[in-house]
């Protein structure tokens, strides 16, 4: 169902301009002629990326989902090759492995965050795991260190679905490691309720130096294309699978005029977070409502923020009463495991933790020309919606 913004005082998502999107993607096409991918604001989108965070190799992409079917034909999984990741995430993450023929391999989630719990991991490891995908919930981290020295003791590849994680990091000690470093392969998302948008759009880093070139292969469709074109050798060919993955101009063009106001943009969102929290910190504080938890290894770069409900049946009534309030909060993920689709080759694991986060987490309006005014409104809303229930225990 299509949501109509002007039936809402507060619409849960507006894309923001910086100003410069339109003046980019008319430069793409009138000063450098050239619209279709892997141009002059594609080369500049990836360098911004390799230079502030250091990834090894950046490849724009059509979508985050792309840039994740590449990661499974770059492990080069096969059918009946198990893939280990959480339940709770969108479907593109599994999607892209079921693609290539693996068998998943769920995780829950943690009590206190919807991230998958690491140290389930290695119980589910068996002869036939090929790779851990890790999924950074909300832009916050996993337990990386964890994570990591498990597939190190198993030689498990790691990819790491940063959809939701752009600017985000994972702390060690004194070190901030850039979320999107870590694994092997990462996939970044701009689609328009990101961060950092170009409508759609994405992206795959390449860490592990050994699948670098043939990710460009992949990303060319099948072919040595790039390498042609930077004189490497005389003619094209068609030499190993791939597709269309690459964006146009158009896109790239747009998503660089949102990454030279990176900084801005994460300092807006931040200070909207923060306002929320502070705001509702008295519900929870008396048991109505939980608010995220940021764990001590991660940082927070405010991608979403949400609260978690006592039940399914009371989120849906807050979601009701924020409705014919003017305001549009909404939920997401259903439990992949217990899906249509793969219910029946799910093992039979209870995963309670990510039922609980599904049934219950539900997303407030979080933009970056949201005000204080509308926060206060959206606050004070949900105040009102648990107010009879004050005088009652939690």
């Amino acid at each position: 169902m299509r949501i109509n913004p002007e039936d809402y005082h507060v619409v849960f998502n507006k894309p923001y301009l910086t100003g410069k999107e339109a003046l980019y993607i008319e430069q793409a096409a009138k000063r450098w002629g050239h619209l279709s991918g892997n141009g002059k604001y594609t080369r500049l989108c990836q360098r911004f990326f390799e230079e502030r965070y250091g990834f090894r190799r950046c490849l724009l992409t059509t979508s985050c989902t792309d840039a994740l079917e590449m990661a499974a034909l770059l492990l080069n999984i096969q059918p009946g090759d198990e893939v280990i990741m959480p339940s709770y995430t969108f479907v593109s993450t599994a999607n892209a492995f079921v693609l290539r023929g693996a068998k998943i391999i769920f995780v829950d989630s943690q009590p206190w965050h919807p991230n998958m719990d690491a140290h389930s991991i290695e119980a589910l490891i068996t002869p036939r795991t090929k790779a851990i995908v890790v999924v950074h919930y909300a832009g916050m981290a996993n337990d990386m260190k964890t994570i990591l020295q498990i597939a190190g003791r198993h030689g498990l590849y790691v990819v790491e679905d940063a959809a939701q994680a752009i600017d985000s990091y994972h702390k060690e000690g004194n070190r901030r490691l850039p979320l999107g470093s870590l694994g092997h392969l990462a996939a970044f998302s701009f689609h328009e309720t990101k961060n950092i948008i170009a409508g759609e759009g994405g992206m795959l880093v390449i860490n592990a130096p050994s699948m670098e070139a043939r990710a460009e292969i992949l990303w060319e469709k099948g072919t040595n294309r790039s390498a042609f074109f930077r004189g490497e050798v005389d003619k094209y060919n068609w030499v190993d699978v791939g597709s269309s993955f690459l964006p146009s101009e158009i896109i790239a063009a747009f998503l660089y005029a949102q990454l030279e106001h990176l900084e801005a943009i994460q300092q807006r969102r931040l200070n909207l977070w923060n306002y929320y929290y502070q705001g509702l910190k008295p519900l929870a504080e008396a048991g109505f409502i939980d608010l995220p938890t940021i764990p001590a290894y991660a940082t927070n770069n405010a991608h979403m923020f949400y609260i978690v409900c006592r039940s399914l049946e009371e989120r849906s009534r807050l979601i009701d009463y924020l409705k014919r309030h003017g305001i549009l909060a909404v939920f997401h993920y259903q439990p992949l495991h217990d899906s249509p689709f793969y219910r029946e080759k799910h093992d039979g694991r209870p995963l309670p933790n990510c039922r609980r986060f599904a049934d219950c987490l539900l997303r407030l309006p979080l933009f970056y020309e949201l005000t204080h005014t509308q926060q206060d409104y959206i606050i004070a809303t949900i105040e009102a919606f648990y107010r009879p229930q004050k005088g009652k225990k939690p």
